[in-house]
């Protein structure tokens, strides 16, 4: 019993490795307004697909993880990411019937709010942008979502993942 269950946690922490690698990646500078944001996109799937598995805790520990990564005011990504797990735990079931185009639109305004709390938490740093264009990466990440969507889903069904 404790195997089966133990089973699939490998992809998941092996994913969310990815896109913090993802989310540190070099990339010119005239591009690195418009990075999508890695970890909530896979944070998002995996809360919706596997509500019993990945949840609220695991977006704080992941969140805390990316703080230190990055070298972000400690709790900035934290609150955020937990902000979006809580969202996705109460539409999760919506979120699974809807279409791609619906959960991309959805996953843009998800990400949204997550780059909201993170612009409020260094606006009050004094760091904040003075423009919109902090909202790049949720327009970027909602282009995106379809990719994520079918390459998680894909791993998750090959390795039963469940």
């Amino acid at each position: 019993m404790i195997h089966q269950e133990a089973q699939g946690y490998w992809l998941i922490v092996t994913s969310f490795l990815v896109a913090y690698v993802l989310a540190v990646l070099p990339m010119p500078q005239w591009l690195m307004w418009a990075r999508p944001e890695w970890l909530a996109l896979v944070l998002i799937y995996w809360v919706i697909a596997l509500p019993h598995r990945v949840g609220m805790l695991s977006a704080l520990v992941l969140g805390v993880m990316l703080d230190a990564l990055e070298g972000a005011v400690l709790g900035q990504n934290a609150f955020s990411l937990v902000v979006v797990a809580l969202l996705c735990l109460i539409l999760y079931q919506r979120l699974r019937v809807f279409s791609v185009l619906q959960q991309a639109g959805t996953v843009f305004v998800l990400v949204g709010i997550n780059q909201l709390v993170c612009q409020w938490v260094q606006n009050l740093e004094g760091v904040g942008s003075p423009s919109m264009v902090f909202l790049l990466p949720a327009v970027s990440s909602a282009l995106l979502w379809p990719v994520v969507l079918q390459v998680l889903r894909r791993l998750r069904r090959h390795y039963g993942v469940s």
